[in-house]
């Protein structure tokens, strides 16, 4: 049992989600004392300009010198959010060393560093808490470490990002296109300038290798997850999906399979009635399947100031009840197994082809014999419209191997009679 009547929290970065984590734990100030059986207040603020005001924050905890949080003893609790890797990699690694528990929301260093993270806060006895990096206020970190702890996971699916889910929302419901969309999520401050991470799937691979790594408790990093984005959607893809009533979104998919583990990102038609399928606008929700459990949901705020302000401070008052307690650091890593990761190359779904070919006899006959000689199995395949000599063909393949399909469409790519390949999407 630590002595304290009250514990330190550094926090780096005064944010948007600095800001917001500064205004909860504010606001909870009258119940420190039951939650964790101390006090417990933010003593510095690291910041780039220490001399610029922030709207809501005491200017007296504003630093802009790290020393001044890592020389003082007094600090028990580093929060990091500043983002990307460098420098908090560097202040994270300090501050475990010197024996400090750290919180993190930083989804890119906890998807491509996490293991020696975890392995340097075990060292130390501390305790580094990352349930922010994933889905903002929803936990699922927590509830995949612990309270499914009993379960062997076979699969975990995600809409892990909200910026891509409130544009294929809008897409689905108003009839837009992509850029008209993306415009408008920008303008509403859901997308960033550089919209890259998001619509290139890139956030949410980082989430989903995080997510993949504690569910089957083997290390997959960024690097492994499989990623594809949302910019070739079309408003006529968005129809197709109507008609055969299901509904496109970005989905993070990862399994635990006899050949190892699958995990990627990518656009899928879902059939409308999954539960995934409603979670709209700039929600996030994580569907886990496990073998005692069988499927359980998790849906919410999946960013922004407060709701991922949320689950940082939930952290912070775990950590802090450790510290309280001298318990800190019995959490660590939780990857001790050594699962391959399956190639794409071997990965099964089902696919929705658009081509546009020419017009004649034999067309038809002649895709379905190319994709018959690749393996890949047909279920559906139709003519939907012809326009000056071309018409459009599309396919629905059973489940086939990836490299089956990529096989096929190599081929129809090089065929004079198909003029152009113009959607691949999975279908769930």
């Amino acid at each position: 049992m630590v002595k304290k009547d009250v514990l330190q929290v550094a926090i780096l970065g005064a944010g948007t989600v600095g800001t917001g984590v500064y205004k909860v734990i504010d606001h909870l100030q009258d119940e420190m004392e039951h939650k964790i059986g101390c006090g417990l207040i933010i003593s510095k603020i690291l910041v780039r300009d220490a001399s610029k005001k922030r709207d809501g924050i005491d200017e007296s905890l504003l630093t802009d010198q790290w020393n001044e949080i890592i020389g003082n003893p007094d600090i028990d609790i580093v929060v990091e959010l500043m983002g990307g890797i460098e420098p908090a990699k560097s202040y994270i690694m300090e501050a475990l060393k010197t024996g400090k528990s750290v919180v993190t929301a930083n989804k890119d260093l906890m998807a491509e560093h996490g293991k020696e993270l975890l392995d340097l806060a075990e060292e130390h006895g501390c305790d580094l808490m990352f349930e922010a990096s994933v889905a903002g206020g929803i936990p699922i970190l927590r509830p995949l470490k612990h309270c499914l702890a009993g379960n062997h996971m076979s699969e975990v699916i995600g809409i892990v990002n909200g910026t891509t889910n409130f544009i294929l929302s809008k897409m689905t419901e108003e009839g837009c296109g992509f850029e008209e969309t993306l415009k408008l999520a920008q303008d509403l401050g859901y997308a960033e300038s550089d919209p890259t991470a998001d619509v290139e799937g890139l956030d949410a691979a980082r989430k989903m290798a995080i997510m993949a790594s504690i569910a089957f408790h083997s290390r997959v990093t960024f690097n492994d997850v499989y990623t594809e984005g949302i910019t070739k959607i079309t408003e006529r893809d968005i129809a197709y999906a109507k008609e055969m009533d299901r509904v496109i979104k970005l989905l993070g998919v990862t399994k635990n399979t006899k050949d190892g583990i699958e995990i990627k990102v990518h656009p899928m038609l879902i059939d409308k009635n999954h539960p995934l399928a409603s979670v709209n606008d700039t929600f996030n929700a994580v569907f886990v399947r496990g073998d005692a459990v069988g499927d359980v949901m998790f849906y919410g705020r999946g960013a922004g100031e407060l709701p991922t302000a949320s689950a940082v401070v939930g952290d912070i008052l775990e950590t802090a009840r450790h510290i309280k307690n001298g318990c800190t650091g019995e959490t660590g890593c939780t990857c001790y197994k050594h699962i391959p990761i399956k190639p794409i190359s071997e990965c099964k779904s089902k696919y929705f082809v658009r081509l546009q070919v020419e017009d004649r006899a034999g067309t038809l006959a002649s895709i379905s014999s190319v994709f018959g000689n690749n393996h890949v199995s047909i279920e559906r395949i139709a003519q939907k419209q012809s326009k000056n000599g071309n018409a459009e063909i599309v396919v629905i393949t059973h489940k086939v191997k990836e490299k089956d399909i990529t096989n096929s469409l190599t081929i129809l790519s090089t065929m004079p009679l198909v003029k152009s390949v113009d959607s691949v999407i999975r279908v769930y």
